[in-house]
């Protein structure tokens, strides 16, 4: 059993490594006690975005991050999803937050994560104190703390 996170770069540059993608990915699902996943994340334009936010979400414009978490059989059966991430709308938010971009691309990672793990929250207001926001805020805090 393995936790398989593969990185593209649809087009874009990131401000984090592929494998730093890859490893925040990873550690938010071995802290959820998942053993065996097979993830996709793309960083992506804001037109393709768009696009996906269209056709699945039926939203009009580009956002931050969309995911897709395919049911399981059984909980033995391995986790598998695909996240797309655009860095110039999470640059956008970065500066409106005042966070860096790449805390905020961090904070997608984990965020697109959760939600194929089937993590949900509500829309508006009360998106940033629902249980899945609180969860996402402390694993970042975990992920971005200084290493010794």
């Amino acid at each position: 059993m393995s936790l398989d996170i593969n990185v593209s770069l649809d087009g874009v540059r990131s401000p984090i490594a592929r494998a730093r993608v890859a490893e925040i990915s990873q550690s938010v699902l071995r802290g959820e006690g998942i053993k065996s996943a097979l993830v996709s994340i793309t960083l992506v334009m804001p037109r393709a975005i768009a696009k996906l936010n269209a056709e699945h979400l039926k939203h009009s414009g580009p956002t931050d991050v969309i995911s897709f978490g395919f049911s399981r059989a059984t909980s033995a059966d391995p986790v598998v999803g695909d996240i797309y991430i655009c860095p110039d709308v999470a640059r956008a938010n970065a500066r409106r937050l005042g966070a860096s971009i790449r805390e905020e691309l961090a904070r997608l990672v984990v965020h697109g994560t959760l939600h194929v793990l089937g993590y949900v929250h509500p829309d508006g207001d009360g998106r940033e104190h629902s249980d899945m926001w609180r969860r996402q805020e402390r694993l970042l805090k975990r992920l971005l703390a200084p290493r010794v």
